[in-house]
């Protein structure tokens, strides 16, 4: 199969805003939760809808993705083109922002979740556009690096999200405004939907291909003989998996503010900086698993493996500081970096041990955040975001594996999963009004424990269709 020799970064670097918008309303979401709590309020458990609105439209999105399929006789991104697909879900998206404006005039929490599901059915139609679109624009030995450096990308909105939205609707944080005024969440979510707009444009007379060579002859050079991408254990093993680890990735995140409001007297607005080290904790060990996309080079790869964590560390601290937060509790997280340099470097690019590994330091995070109290508490459970900073191109590339011809069959089935970050995180909330916030993070732990089984379960698998993972590369998102 004939594929490029570089990576084409005129059309991977326009690519990449659209993983910076996922993780920018992901992670803004969690600023939602505890102002629509407050506004409309909500019980912890209702105030996950936030999350389960904006996720399980990744599923219906998938649904109705797959619908159209059938009924047109052919694969929709096939029929109107990747760069095509990539502008009608930014279209859609921004038309769900413009729903925030009638619903804080109103005050609806229900349309106001109307409009987070409409953002999200965009979302969907672009994950399922640029995933494989990612892979694609380079040579396939370093695509699962470029869709790792493009999760790092999104981790970089998850990052700022947060605090923009905060700094929209609270002010500064020397302010101490606390004025919880549901209209004040208009004027982001508008400037959010303008963005949407004028990136769908941008993309749309981009240099990106409607059909990339490297995706249709992939299909070509398949020689699966199964007719459906549920027929392979590892795949349906999964995509359980996917559901889980989205699960947890999330609602650590966000039932994290009612924690810290409830257990340890933080205001709000003050709580944001925290949530951004959460994703910024996957933005970090994002780009620690990147480093091979630019360069071959193994001396540089190692040198790399310690200064990129601590590169997207100080990203952190530099937005941070531009929103005037006090940077003081935050320099000793410096030292649980090196606990995922060490967890890197154990897993030598296994995928499957480097899930096993990390999905077991999740659970050691959990139980250490259930165990202490004070900001002992805090870093532990805003450390499972750097567990959980590879788990996505692990599972995503083991699932896949061997597929064949049935690989973008799979890929959606995997993208539906995603639903999980609301269901898991809801279901957290749940459990939070019987047992305390504190404790509810069992929830989490159990996420990891399959996901340690999972690791364990689909190396004998593959190994029996002869896929030998210590001899290839991990994926990522």
């Amino acid at each position: 199969m004939e594929q490029n020799s570089k990576t084409n970064w005129g059309q991977f670097i326009p690519l990449v805003i659209v993983f910076f918008f996922w993780g920018f309303v992901a992670a803004s979401n969690d600023i939602l939760i505890p102002v629509f709590r407050k506004a409309f309020d909500l019980t912890q458990s209702q105030s996950q809808f936030v999350s389960i609105a904006f996720y399980i439209s990744y599923t219906v999105g998938s649904l109705i993705y797959m619908g159209i399929s059938l009924l047109i006789g052919k694969d929709l991104v096939n029929k109107i083109g990747y760069k095509n697909g990539l502008a009608l879900g930014l279209v859609i998206s921004a038309l769900g922002t413009l729903l925030f404006y009638p619903a804080a005039n109103s005050g609806s929490y229900t349309l106001m979740l109307a409009g987070l599901f409409t953002v999200g059915l965009g979302f969907s139609l672009q994950q399922t556009v640029a995933n494989p679109l990612a892979i694609a624009l380079g040579p396939i030995t370093t695509g699962s690096q470029r869709l790792t450096l493009a999760g790092g990308i999104n981790n970089l909105g998850t990052t700022i999200g947060p605090l923009i939205v905060s700094f929209a609707i609270f002010g500064s944080a020397a302010s101490g405004n606390t004025d919880l005024s549901i209209e004040s969440v208009k004027i982001p979510y508008l400037v959010l939907g303008i963005a949407f707009l004028l990136v769908a444009v941008l993309l749309k007379f981009s240099s990106l291909p409607e059909h990339p060579k490297a995706i249709e002859e992939s299909d070509v050079d398949n020689k699966s003989t199964k007719n459906s991408a549920l027929k392979y254990p590892q795949l349906v093993l999964g995509m359980i998996a996917i559901f889980l680890y989205v699960g947890v990735e999330v609602s650590t995140a966000s039932n994290l503010p009612a924690y810290m409001e409830s257990k340890l007297g933080f205001a709000i607005g003050d709580i944001a900086p925290y949530i951004s080290l959460y994703w910024a904790s996957l933005m970090i060990g994002r780009w620690t698993g990147a480093v091979e996309a630019f360069t071959e080079n193994m001396t540089t790869q190692k040198v790399l493996r310690f200064v990129a964590p601590y590169l997207a560390f100080g990203v952190f601290l530099f937005v941070n500081a531009i929103a005037k937060h006090d940077l003081t509790p935050f320099y000793v997280y410096g030292l649980i970096i090196l606990v995922l340099i060490a967890a890197d470097i154990a897993s030598k690019g296994n995928p499957a041990r480097m899930l096993l590994i990390f999905s077991v330091l999740g659970i050691l995070a959990l139980a250490i955040g259930m165990a202490t109290s004070g900001m002992a508490s805090v870093y532990a459970f805003t450390s499972v975001g750097l567990f959980c900073s590879t788990l996505w191109p692990c599972i995503f590339t083991l699932a896949i594996s061997g597929l064949g011809k049935n690989t973008s069959q799979g890929s959606s089935f995997l993208i539906m999963m995603i639903m999980g970050g609301g269901i898991v995180s809801w279901l957290q909330g749940v459990v939070s009004e019987n047992i305390g916030i504190q404790n509810s993070y069992i929830i989490g732990a159990l996420c990891f424990a399959y996901l340690a089984f999972y690791a364990w379960k689909v190396s004998g698998i593959l190994k029996s269709q002869g896929i030998d993972f210590d001899k290839k590369v991990s994926g990522g998102h």
